[in-house]
C-alpha cells in the first residue's frame, strides 16, 4: 500500500497536488509568486478552496507574471472583485499586485526572486522528520526571518505562518512524512 501525508487525502485535488507538486523544491519566479500569492489568498480559509480557484487565481492575475500583474489599477481591483472565481477580499488582491511590485525590486537586486528567497535556507531544503503532519509547526525560525524580512521590503500577505506554508510548497522545508512515499523522492530529488 502507498502511504502518502494524510492531509492529503480530502480529495482527489488535494492527492494530486501532494503527488505531483508540494514540497518539490522550485527555483521558478513565476511558480514562487504564484505559490506566495496562494498561500497568503487561504489564509482563513481551507486549502482545497484555493485548489478549487487556482485556475482562476492564474487567470486573474495574468499566469503570474510579475511585470504583468504589477501594472494593474485600482479599475482592475474592481474588477477583480467582482471575481467569484478567486476570494473577493480587496486587502488580498491589493497584496498581489503589491508584491508583484515587489517582486520587480527584489529581482532589479538578485537577479531573481527565487535567489532572494532560498537565501533564508542556505540554499538546500530543510529536511525534516515528521511522523505525522501534526507534528509539522506552524511556523519556523526560517519563516520567522522571511516573514520579517519581506515586510521590510513592503511585501504583504506574508506572515510566519503564511512563510512556512510557502516554504512547505515550494520544497524549501521537506515536511511530508517519513512514511509518505514522497519523502524519499522529494529529498533524493
Amino acid at each position: 500500500m502507498t502511504h502518502r501525508c494524510s492531509w492529503a487525502q480530502g480529495s482527489p485535488l488535494e492527492t494530486a497536488y501532494h503527488d505531483t507538486e508540494w514540497g518539490i523544491p522550485s527555483f521558478d519566479d513565476r511558480y514562487l509568486f504564484e505559490l506566495l500569492t496562494l498561500e497568503g489568498a487561504q489564509a482563513g480559509l481551507s486549502w482545497r478552496t484555493i485548489l478549487n480557484k487556482r485556475s482562476n487565481y492564474r487567470h486573474a492575475f495574468a499566469d503570474f507574471q510579475a511585470p504583468k500583474v504589477a501594472r494593474f489599477d485600482q479599475q482592475r481591483v474592481e474588477s477583480l472583485l467582482q471575481d467569484a472565481g478567486i476570494v473577493r477580499h480587496r486587502g488580498k488582491i491589493e497584496s498581489t499586485i503589491n508584491n508583484a511590485r515587489r517582486i520587480l525590486e527584489v529581482v532589479d537586486e538578485f537577479g531573481s526572486l527565487s535567489d532572494y528567497l532560498w537565501q533564508f535556507v542556505d540554499g538546500k531544503p530543510v529536511r525534516n522528520r515528521w511522523r505525522s503532519y501534526r507534528d509539522a509547526p506552524s511556523e519556523s525560525s526560517h519563516s520567522r526571518i522571511m516573514s520579517r524580512e519581506l515586510r521590510k521590503r513592503g511585501f504583504r500577505f506574508i506572515g510566519p505562518t503564511t512563510c512556512y506554508a510557502f516554504m512547505q510548497a515550494v520544497g524549501m522545508v521537506n515536511d511530508h512524512e517519513v512514511r509518505c512515499f514522497r519523502y524519499r523522492q522529494v529529498g533524493e530529488g
